[in-house]
């Protein structure tokens, strides 16, 4: 990359003084200022580059409404959403920004630095967007700052953001002092921007701001039609990444798992913004580490690849789908009883999500199956009321069976327990159903041919009004179905 040698990168300490301070000049550029001549020439000369043709954004109407929804929740209440700040990697460069969920949720902007605020005014809220406004020309923060314009790329204009977006904006560096002024009950979004809470430090409590946050992650509980029409968005592409993989499972071999990641990094890349998680591309008995993402170990032949990956698009919104892959294309004897019981179990999952039921309904149908399974194969005593009572499955099934899914790939974990794991599933809500075994390599009161295999097979659900859609249907499941479409993917070009 180039290195910004004659500047010394802004930061969220000093971006917000850049306008009234000179920029500093890093400690080893290789230039060693800037000449006043220089400094005038990079003044004038640049063409308007304003945009007047712009139209909302597709989710405008939606997030309007979820605004609105916040409003009337908490009447009176100023409300502070940041987006978030950049956070640094290495020394001078930082992680790709993603906003916050809260914030994105009800603006639709990914911007780092950003902030929603919702200021009481009769019997509601009047919003406001605070963005940083374009770069500086007559200071030359545009080109000599290392979040200038001329390095990272060019921003919207707070005019141009207020079409997009649908909210009146102004400018975030004259924000922390107005809130440092502001009078009223506050409550913010925490964890996000130190500077906000700062000017808020004597405003806000923690159990306030918690209720925000929880209300705001009930809310995205029941997803919108945007949302639903984006996770399917998701799935697709990652129906078509988990083709990619098999396509390429012999430049796998040759190589590990990264080839894996590799691949369907370049799918969610190509059609999305990003993976919504660390890709788990798991080959042998790495696939009994549930989380396992370094991502490092050998891909053999004879082998199960455990692939949990989903691809995120530009909105956030990422898929969560888990295939369990015979590497040769052929599940062995031992692989397929374990494989078939998960499927099984998968099945009866699935059946258990319905409108007006119990959210641990499609978990205790799993867990039950399992539960059969181990028992019929003598490796837990029954019968299995009392393996389950006692959650002697555990050894095995470790995790539960699913989690909401949305613009977090655990999605609304901060809402309350009676209205999550306790609550009643509606048409809207989406959800993962995803049953595994795993059979440690050193796990000795298991027979040494299951030893090293795990399996988990998970889907992305959509709660209806008269049961249930499988999202990611279009990847097979059944073992001989996925034998017969990794041999069709063998050899195929890649789209």
């Amino acid at each position: 990359m180039t290195v910004a040698d004659e500047l010394e990168p802004a930061t969220p300490e000093n971006e917000a003084t850049e306008a009234e301070e000179p920029i500093k000049q890093r400690k080893n550029g290789l230039y060693p200022g800037v000449s006043d001549e220089l400094a005038e020439n990079m003044k004038s000369g640049w063409a308007d580059t304003e945009l007047h043709d712009l139209r909302p954004i597709a989710q405008a109407a939606e997030t309007a409404a979820r605004r609105a929804a916040l409003s009337a929740r908490f009447p009176g209440d100023r409300l502070v959403i940041p987006s978030g700040n950049l956070k640094t990697r290495s020394n001078d460069t930082e992680y790709p920004f993603r906003a916050s969920v809260e914030y994105a949720y009800l603006t639709g902007n990914q911007t780092e630095d950003g902030v929603l605020v919702l200021e009481p005014r009769g019997e509601g809220h009047e919003a406001t967007l605070y963005l940083l406004p374009r770069s500086d020309r007559e200071n030359g923060e545009f080109w000599l700052s290392g979040q200038g314009e001329l390095w990272v790329g060019r921003r919207h204009s707070l005019t141009e953001a207020e079409k997009l977006y649908g909210i009146p904006v102004s400018d975030v560096r004259e924000l922390a002092d107005k809130l440092r002024e502001a009078t009223g009950p506050v409550r913010v979004v925490r964890g996000h921007d130190a500077g906000i809470e700062a000017a808020l430090t004597d405003k806000v409590t923690a159990e306030r701001d918690e209720e925000l946050r929880v209300f705001l992650s009930e809310a995205r509980l029941v997803k919108d039609a945007f949302e639903i029409g984006e996770l399917q968005k998701a799935v697709d592409s990652t129906v078509r990444g988990f083709e990619d993989v098999v396509r390429v499972l012999d430049k796998a071999e040759a190589t590990s798992e990264r080839y894996i990641e590799g691949t369907f990094f370049l799918r969610a890349r190509v059609e999305g913004n990003d993976v919504g998680y660390g890709s788990i591309c798991a080959a042998g008995p790495h696939a009994t580490t549930l989380h396992w993402v370094r991502n490092d170990g050998p891909v053999r032949s004879g082998d199960l690849l455990l692939l949990d990956a989903g691809v995120e698009t530009h909105t956030y919104y990422t898929a969560d789908v888990t295939r369990t892959l015979p590497i040769n294309g052929r599940f062995s004897e031992i692989q397929r009883k374990i494989y078939d019981a998960v499927y099984d179990a998968q099945e009866a999952g699935i059946a258990a999500v319905q409108p007006g039921g119990k959210y641990r309904d499609f978990h205790d149908a799993a867990q039950r199956v399992l539960a059969e399974r181990l028992v019929a194969w003598g490796l837990v005593e029954g019968p299995v009321e009392r393996v389950l009572e006692l959650g002697l499955q555990r050894r095995w099934t470790l995790h539960g069976t699913g989690h909401m899914l949305g613009m977090d790939v655990h999605d609304c974990a901060a809402a309350r327990v009676e209205t999550y794991v306790d609550g009643t599933l509606e048409p809207g809500m989406v959800l993962t159903v995803e049953p595994g075994l795993y059979f440690q390599a050193d796990d000795l009161t298991v027979p040494e041919e299951y030893r090293g295999i795990g399996v988990r097979i998970e889907d992305d659900i959509l709660v209806t009004e008269d049961g249930n859609r499988n999202l990611s249907a279009a990847l097979p499941r059944r073992s001989d179905e996925v034998e017969l479409w990794m041999a069709s993917l063998k050899g195929a070009v890649q789209s």
